[in-house]
């Protein structure tokens, strides 16, 4: 599955009724979940909610208004969280089980097979059903062309800070309506690249976003860090615009916070595609100069509890490197394996023994056997060596999962696309 993402165009009014629909998209998926919720008992499943989007669309003339299979799509979104949870709790998950809670600030609607048309030129794209968004115009550079329109399997409408955007899945192996897969309608992602006969570990950091066995190492850019007194300053500004007497009294707030709010969303937006660029095109780079890359299988949600690093770790941006890392071994045929990654820093990568040192000690100096080396080198060089031994016995992916960009056909929910690549790579 490959997602595109266009920006689309459009007038006010167009714009008017896709927050309409994005709205009536989070109404139907909160309505599914308050109907799981009140009929534990009776064991509602997958196809009880999509049976139930029928009842709210005869109930509520706004919910007929969106087109039936975007109402399932919802409900399917709703499902989603409450599987999760139910598998939480087979897993028997320490802590909390993410018990689905309901949304209040959705920014996508997705729409399946129908309620939506490309145009002949693949420019533009219509919606048909009854909330009046219209005729849109697509402007990017990829050519939507390439593709069979069987190939499409969903369609997203997603709202951010600086616009509008429609992302499209693209299946890799549609079918092009008989019972056999055509080869002519196959998207393959997969491309031929000649071996380099080079391997490497790769160590994650928060000083050096990544140290390689080798010694090399690339620095943390840090896009947060550098932007936020601008962040800041946005967001006092946006503050000092903000009245309490209108939200006690539920009256909307003035145009001027709106503004300063869309400012401010648009500096973090900023600085989440700087990020995002900088993990893809690195993770390129690794996988274009290596035939086998190991790397740890941090637990990057657990990592971010420490508050004391928490702002560092989620700067560095670690599980979106990891993702791309994936996405490109898997396209050009490379061997990514994910290691465990206890005590690859305390442990000795010359002779071994375990050599307990804190987070602020960055060179590692071994009494057993006098091996001196940089912290984050000597992790690198364990990881590699645990990456050879697991790849002979469990394949790619050491956990045995496939990466999440290769999973089902549903778009994120909060609207990123993580395996759309840049028109240069």
């Amino acid at each position: 599955m490959i997602v595109y993402e266009l920006k689309i165009k459009g007038k006010q009014t167009q714009y008017q009724a896709i927050d309409d629909a994005i709205r009536t998209s989070q109404f139907i998926q909160n309505k599914c979940l308050r109907y799981w919720m009140d009929n534990k008992d009776s064991k509602v499943d997958k196809y009880a909610l999509n049976k139930y989007c029928a009842v709210l669309a005869s109930e509520f003339p706004f919910a007929d208004e969106l087109n039936s299979m975007a109402r399932q799509s919802a409900a399917e979104r709703s499902w989603g969280a409450i599987a999760r949870f139910y598998d939480s709790c087979k897993k028997k998950v320490k802590g909390k089980k993410g018990f689905p809670k309901f949304k209040k600030n959705c920014r996508s609607v997705e729409y399946k097979s129908t309620g939506w048309k490309l145009s002949d030129t693949r420019k533009a794209i219509t919606f048909s059903d009854k909330k009046g968004i219209g005729t849109l115009k697509l402007k990017g550079t990829y050519d939507l062309n390439y593709y069979d329109i069987k190939q499409i399997k969903r369609v997203r409408l997603v709202r951010r800070a600086d616009g509008y955007y429609a992302q499209f899945a693209i299946d890799e192996a549609a079918r092009c309506g008989g019972s056999h897969r055509c080869s002519d309608c196959r998207v393959d992602v997969k491309v031929e690249s000649q071996p380099t006969n080079q391997v490497v570990g790769i160590d994650l950091g928060i000083k050096y976003f990544i140290a390689d066995n080798k010694g090399n190492v690339e620095e943390s850019p840090q896009f947060y860090r550098k932007a936020e007194k601008q962040l800041n300053r946005a967001n006092r500004k946006k503050s000092k615009k903000f009245s309490k007497e209108k939200k006690k009294a539920k009256i909307r707030q003035s145009n001027n916070y709106h503004k300063a709010r869309n400012r401010y969303a648009r500096k973090h937006l900023k600085v989440s595609r700087q990020r995002k660029e900088y993990c893809k095109r690195l993770a390129y780079s690794v996988i274009q100069s290596n035939d086998l890359v190991a790397y740890e299988d941090l637990n990057v949600k657990g990592l971010v509890r420490n508050r004391n690093l928490a702002k560092s770790i989620s700067d560095a941006g670690w599980y979106t490197f990891r993702l791309w890392l994936e996405y490109f071994g898997h396209k050009y045929g490379k061997v990514t394996v994910a290691v465990p990654p206890h005590n690859t820093s305390q442990n000795c990568s010359n002779c071994g023994e375990k050599v307990k040192k804190s987070l602020s000690t960055r060179t590692h100096l071994c009494p057993h056997c006098g091996y001196t080396e940089d912290r984050d080198v000597n992790a690198a060089i364990n990881i590699l060596r645990l990456g050879l031994c697991t790849v002979g016995h469990t394949g790619t992916y050491a956990t045995g999962d496939l990466p999440s960009w290769a999973i089902g056909a549903n778009l994120s929910s909060n609207g990123e696309s993580l395996n759309v690549e840049s028109s240069s790579l």
